[in-house]
């Protein structure tokens, strides 16, 4: 089972019975909504991400891609083509080893400065390549076409229709029994997600035998 962006919005608007307009209008929100709890209830391996770039000689930030949302390991190429990976610790420890930024080298730790920035110490001597491995947010199924699909919406589709379903209910103000039924019915789904995010995802069966889980 899967949805394009249109085959979600009619079923949002069949489990409903609404066609208002504003309602209508409302539709992407309650998308991006779903898309936005699923991807902070569900750690997925399939979101992670590598860029490689510049660290600034002399400068001690280090700028965040656009779609950043957390951070898996940083490291850098040194003189002797060595890749090094710097330890990731709180912004005050950082700004502690290297308070105005003065002391130079090549560096060994990093924080998340803002949303826009990692901080380093020491600060680089060098613009040395840096490789970030990290979280990612996915585009959106609201920003493709009416006929375009994500992974979330052919793989997550019942975690997107239910989500959808429970925020649509909120903007109607509807009956307290049906949010309830959706509600639920999207934690069920989501077990499923963080199954296969946080357990088949991350163990080789042929070393480690078959995931299983506790009996409740």
């Amino acid at each position: 089972m899967s949805f394009t962006y249109a085959q979600l919005k009619q079923a949002i608007q069949d489990y409903t019975d609404n066609t208002e307009t504003s309602f209508i209008n409302n539709l992407p929100l309650f998308i991006r909504t779903a898309e936005e709890r699923i991807l902070k209830s569900v750690q997925l391996s399939l979101f992670r991400k590598n860029v490689t770039g510049l660290m600034s000689s002399g400068g001690k930030y280090l700028a965040c891609p656009s779609d950043f949302l957390a951070p898996l390991s940083l490291a850098f190429i040194n003189a002797t083509g060595d890749q090094t990976f710097l330890d990731f610790k709180n912004v005050d420890y950082v700004q502690t080893v290297n308070p105005d930024g003065s002391d130079t080298g090549e560096p060994r730790y990093y924080a998340q400065f803002d949303v826009d920035y990692f901080i380093l110490a020491p600060t680089p001597n060098s613009a040395y390549t840096a490789e970030l491995h990290y979280f990612y947010r996915p585009a959106s199924l609201t920003a493709g076409a009416e006929s375009g699909t994500t992974w979330m919406s052919e793989n997550a589709s019942l975690s997107m229709l239910y989500g959808a379903l429970v925020e649509a209910y909120v903007y109607m103000k509807g009956d307290p029994d049906m949010m309830a039924l959706y509600d639920k019915r999207y934690t069920e789904s989501l077990l499923g997600l963080k199954l296969l995010g946080e357990a088949r995802e991350v163990t080789d069966e042929y070393r480690t035998g078959l995931v299983t889980r506790t009996k409740e």
